[in-house]
């Protein structure tokens, strides 16, 4: 995946909002940055009202100040477009610029990300402010990178249902359907009596009666994902007229609203915001046990899994534009990480290959909404317990040789339609797309597997031995000639091929593949209660598929149902399997494959980097493991980093 990159040596940034503080303060700030070992330090992704504090005005001085003290310490900056915090001025020219929820309550001025990503007048103030600072900036010889707005789709802000969306909604389907005929066709709209004459006949699928049909509420997530696109897009091409240096989006954890894949085809550098603790508690499906055990620490794969799904976003190169370095404000619950956990959190980023690892933020504000977020410093300007780590990574980081990322030779299938298809028809309160791919990968780092993220539109899959498609919602003809072309093992996932791209049942049923013979017949959606035990050991759970097929099954139900079927290289699981049965099926199919696993203790990954293995100790107590017939001790939230051919701990 990263291969063809140029040897990058990663490097540690922070936050930084020079309008927050005294101009006499930033010089001490940015020297102090330096010394601790940072490099990076990124500005002004909500500062659009000192920008420009009416329409007709702009203020540069203070910005022009900030940026070049920041330059003169040594530190690197990336510039951000301020589209994500609009200004109150912005409202009174655009009032109906606003985002509406689902039942038809507009968005307020008072916080941030009010704005609907359809507004073609806001979308157009948005790439004139980049070109405006791409103009001003975009060669300045301390500006190295930029941001593109930020945290889209935070605060569930991609889906809005405003004039605006309507309005662009029908011109949208207009584009892809060229005749009103071919929609009600493509829908299925006979069904109910709801075939439209007109394109401006056909409404957002909010506020129906029941619900609305899904092939209408899919075609709208397209829509709503598109807009983002669209939005970035506007935003990137302003800035490339002025500045060749890397663009970026800083992505959020477990938001699937939008497809970042499509996104992040204008951008040079993905990079995402890891909040650990506040993602425990605030997006984790875990139970409370779980959460307790872990609350200091978050939870072991949750981290993991969005360093493998940004480099794949990226193409290879991206960071973590913001590493939580202490308490959060917005979770249920806001513990303090334990001792250690910031650096270990670092140390397995850049073994996942981030380039960079930045922390939010460097001073903890005084006022407003994230006054209770910690930072780096404390208010006052003392440091927080947190700069011991960042000093010591800093220091480790001079000591190594870095390497590069490489492709695993496991591989999952992440498709940004299929939650949104799954979201529309769970059939079953259980079902959930980003919790079924997940927990394919939590089986997968149990058993000690690096594992790549790949995009559903993926050409070949290269050297890997094994890759796994979990729910995928429709088939694509890129992805069918990738599986045509692969010698390695496929495991498919319930759900997979069982709708067409028109949201209906494929003609030949399920999972619609002409290479493999089975055909889902009916379905159920189980109660949580209701497990149905396998053969060999471990149960289903949530689903189960009924199927007729002539191809070898491995493994059923104590009832007889068929759970795992198999034909040579192709393997497709009717069920969703519980943590021990995920385990023993995932093992079994690896070492079929060729790939080396090993059931690794609870709390305990590793992660393969180059010539080194990074060892983590997600568990507050001290476990040891065995390393070449040699015991490695580690403390409570402790790493290790281990050199593959001489077994030396680096430390």
């Amino acid at each position: 995946m990263s291969a063809d990159l140029p040897f990058t040596k990663p490097a540690l940034g922070v936050c930084y909002y020079p309008e927050h503080w005294p101009e006499s303060q930033w010089t001490e700030d940015a020297h102090a940055m330096a010394d601790l070992g940072l490099s990076w330090v990124r500005i002004g992704e909500f500062a659009w009202s000192r920008i420009q504090p009416k329409p007709d005005q702009f203020d540069w001085d203070w910005l022009d100040r900030a940026i070049e003290t920041l330059g003169q310490a040594g530190l690197n900056v990336i510039m951000s477009t301020p589209t994500a915090t609009p200004p109150r001025w912005m409202i009174d020219k655009h009032p109906d610029m606003l985002a509406q929820t689902e039942d038809g309550q507009r968005r307020k001025f008072g916080s941030r990300r009010h704005y609907c990503f359809s507004h073609l007048g806001y979308r157009e103030q948005s790439a004139q402010i980049a070109k405006i600072l791409g103009k001003r900036f975009g060669q300045n010889r301390h500006i190295q990178a930029w941001q593109i707005d930020n945290e889209y789709g935070c605060h569930d802000t991609v889906i809005s249902f405003s004039p605006s969306a309507r309005s662009a909604f029908q011109n949208w389907l207009e584009a892809k359907y060229r005749t009103i005929d071919v929609l009600n066709s493509s829908w299925g709209n006979v069904f109910w009596s709801m075939e439209y004459q007109r394109f401006d006949q056909v409404d957002l699928p909010n506020q129906t009666v029941t619900e609305p049909n899904p092939a209408h509420a899919m075609d709208f997530r397209r829509f709503a994902s598109d807009e983002v696109m669209a939005f970035n897009q506007a935003q990137a091409h302003a800035l490339r007229q002025y500045t060749d240096r890397p663009l970026i989006h800083n992505y959020m954890g477990r938001i699937t609203e939008f497809d970042h894949f499509e996104v992040g085809q204008d951008l040079d550098i993905a990079s995402w915001d890891s909040y650990p603790l506040g993602f425990l508690e605030d997006r984790s499906d875990r139970d409370d046990a779980f959460k307790t055990r872990f609350m200091r620490q978050g939870d072991p794969d949750f981290q993991a899994f969005h360093h493998d799904l940004y480099r794949s976003v990226g193409k290879g190169r991206w960071w973590v534009m913001e590493q939580q370095p202490g308490s959060v404000n917005w979770a249920p619950f806001n513990p303090k990480p334990l001792p250690g956990m910031v650096r270990l959190w670092t140390w397995e980023a850049m073994a996942h290959g981030a380039e960079v690892v930045s922390y939010f933020r460097w001073r903890q504000a005084p006022f407003a909404q994230e006054q209770m977020h910690s930072g780096l410093q404390l208010p006052n300007g003392d440091w927080a317990d947190v700069q011991k780590e960042i000093r010591q990574i800093s220091e480790e980081l001079a000591e190594i040789e870095t390497p590069q990322t490489s492709d695993a030779e496991v591989a999952i299938i992440f498709d940004y339609a299929s939650s949104w298809a799954w979201d529309i028809q769970p059939q079953g309160r259980n079902f959930d797309y980003f919790r079924l791919v997940y927990a394919f990968y939590c089986g997968l780092r149990c058993l000690g597997v690096s594992v790549d993220i790949i995009a559903p539109n993926t050409h070949e899959f290269g050297n890997r031995k094994l890759v796994i498609i979990p729910g995928l919602f429709s088939w694509n003809q890129t992805l069918l000639s990738a599986l045509e072309s692969f010698g390695g093992q496929v495991l498919l996932g319930p759900r997979s091929g069982s709708k067409t791209e028109n949201f209906q049942i494929p003609a030949k049923l399920p999972p619609d593949l002409d290479a493999f013979d089975i055909k889902v017949t009916s379905v159920e959606s189980l109660r949580s209660s209701d497990r149905k035990d396998l053969i060999n050991s471990g149960h289903i759970e949530a689903w189960l598929e009924h199927v007729e097929t002539s191809e070898d099954v491995v493994e059923t139900t104590s009832e007889g149902d068929p759970v795992l079927i198999r034909n040579d290289r192709l393997n497709y699981l009717t069920a969703w399997p519980d943590e021990q049965a995920m385990e023993r099926i995932l093992a079994d199919l690896a070492a079929k494959s060729g790939v080396e696993t090993s059931k690794l203790q609870s709390g305990y990954r590793r992660r393969n980097w180059g010539h080194y293995t990074l060892h983590m100790n997600y568990n507050a107590f001290p476990i040891e493991f065995k390393n070449n017939n040699k015991t490695v001790q580690l403390g409570a939230a402790e790493l290790a980093l281990i050199h593959n051919e001489t077994g030396n701990r680096l430390f």
